[in-house]
């Protein structure tokens, strides 16, 4: 079992900075690989960004060059700086931890970013 607690969430300008964190539990986190998804509403949920162990990243289109993820092992702890944000980013984010070995998928509850003036 993972537990997934999100937080950073909010609302900001277009053109803005927000940055959110994701702290795991239950786990040897260096194990887990972890990731951002997004899901505006009717939309459906899309993967952002995720991160292994090693460093390795990989970057939705839509996101790159203004996200950036993070994470660090010692602190079971995911990060997603967003840079320029922009209105269609809008969305709630989510964590997702991916165990390496088993193959167990865990969900966070969600963070809500709003980009509006």
């Amino acid at each position: 079992q993972v537990q997934l607690v999100e937080s950073g969430g909010g609302l900001v300008q277009p053109g803005g900075s927000l940055r959110l964190s994701c702290a795991a539990s239950g786990s040897r986190f260096s194990n887990i690989a972890m990731a951002w998804y997004r899901q505006a509403p009717g939309n459906q949920r899309e993967l952002v960004a995720g991160i292994l162990s090693g460093g390795s990243t990989n970057y939705a289109d839509f996101v790159k060059g203004r996200f950036t993820i993070s994470r660090d092992d010692a602190r079971n702890t995911v990060w997603l700086q967003m840079n320029s944000l922009k209105p269609e980013d809008t969305a709630v984010y989510y964590c997702k931890a991916t165990l390496l070995f088993g193959g167990g998928v865990y969900w966070g509850q969600g963070t809500q970013v709003t980009v509006s003036s």
